[in-house]
Formats: structure tokens, C-alpha cells, sequence
């Protein structure tokens, strides 16, 4: 069965349609989309990366979001996996000299180093309330619809995550009350 010209057309022009739409929603968002990558990741490569994994990995799933006003926490779901990875992908890796080299020389910020040093102790679901409510300022309304959960259970999440990275700062000795 071969399609006629104006049947070609009609499927391709709704294709590039589809495209566009999508191209439009990612670009609407993609300065959060950013943001909440640089903020699990701490380096502007690694977050443009994860931004463009994530949106290519959208696109190949694009037909499982049902409803398209939820395309803004649906795309940040994907874009907090592939950053998720690409954190446990670091912690096997060792990096080669030739890789260190390639890092900025810019005099270290230590009390904002010592802050990502601790967050990353902190347990994974605590930190994830703390990375989005503090370094992407949402809300714990949007915190929650974003991660599926009641919103009591995302206040109790950011109390238990604050009380961790007190006591982590106490610890090491950065945190006085």
C-alpha cells in the first residue's frame, strides 16, 4: 500500500507539528531545566548534558505523558534521573589527569564547597526536597506534585533533610547555634 502525496504530506506536516510543540514545551522550561541540573551537578557541562539527555529521552517517551499540563514536572522527573545517574556515574569513575586539567583554576569558594560536601551526605530523598526547595526555590506544593508524594510527607522530608545537614555541618565543625 503506498500513500499518495497529499496522505505524505498530512503525516509529515503532523510529525513537524508534534516536533514543534515539543521543541516549544522543553524551551519554555529549559532555564529550570538548567538550573535543577546545575544544582545536582555543580558544573555547566554536566548540566547542559543532563538537559539534553533528559529532552531526548522525553521525546523517545513522549506518548506515556497523558496529560500535557503535566509536561513541566514530567520533564523534570526525567531530568532528576538522568542527573541521578550521571552522580553514580562520577562515584565509579575516576577522573585522568587530563580531565582535572580541563576544570577552571578559580580561587574555591570553601564555605559553598563545604555546603555541596554536606548535601551530598544527606540521604538521597531528603536531599532532593532541600536541592529543589533551596538552590531551585519551588515550592513544597510543587515539590510535591513534582515527586508524587502527600505534602506532609515532603515537609517531613525537608525537616529530617535540614536536621541531617545540621548535624553534618555540626559535626565538622561549621554549624553553630
Amino acid at each position: 500500500m503506498t500513500m499518495t502525496g497529499v496522505e505524505m504530506k498530512r503525516v509529515t506536516g503532523a510529525a513537524s507539528s508534534e516536533e514543534s510543540r515539543f521543541y516549544d514545551a522543553v524551551m519554555e522550561h529549559s532555564d529550570r531545566l538548567y538550573q535543577i541540573a546545575y544544582s545536582y551537578l555543580g558544573n555547566r557541562n554536566d548540566a547542559l548534558e543532563a538537559v539534553q539527555e533528559a529532552t531526548c529521552r522525553a521525546w523517545i517517551k513522549r506518548r506515556t505523558l497523558k496529560d500535557q499540563r503535566a509536561f513541566k514536572a514530567w520533564m523534570i522527573r526525567i531530568l532528576i534521573y538522568v542527573c541521578i545517574d550521571e552522580q553514580r556515574r562520577r562515584k565509579r569513575s575516576v577522573p585522568t589527569p587530563d580531565e582535572r586539567m580541563q576544570e577552571p583554576v578559580m580561587k574555591p569558594d570553601t564555605g559553598r564547597l563545604e555546603m555541596r560536601w554536606a548535601l551530598e551526605q544527606v540521604k538521597p530523598k531528603y536531599r532532593h526536597v532541600l536541592l529543589l526547595k533551596y538552590y531551585n526555590d519551588m515550592t513544597l506544593s510543587d515539590i510535591a506534585e513534582l515527586l508524587k508524594k502527600p505534602e506532609g510527607t515532603i515537609k517531613t522530608w525537608q525537616h529530617k533533610g535540614l536536621k541531617q545537614l545540621r548535624t553534618i555541618l555540626k559535626d565538622r565543625g561549621e554549624w553553630n547555634d
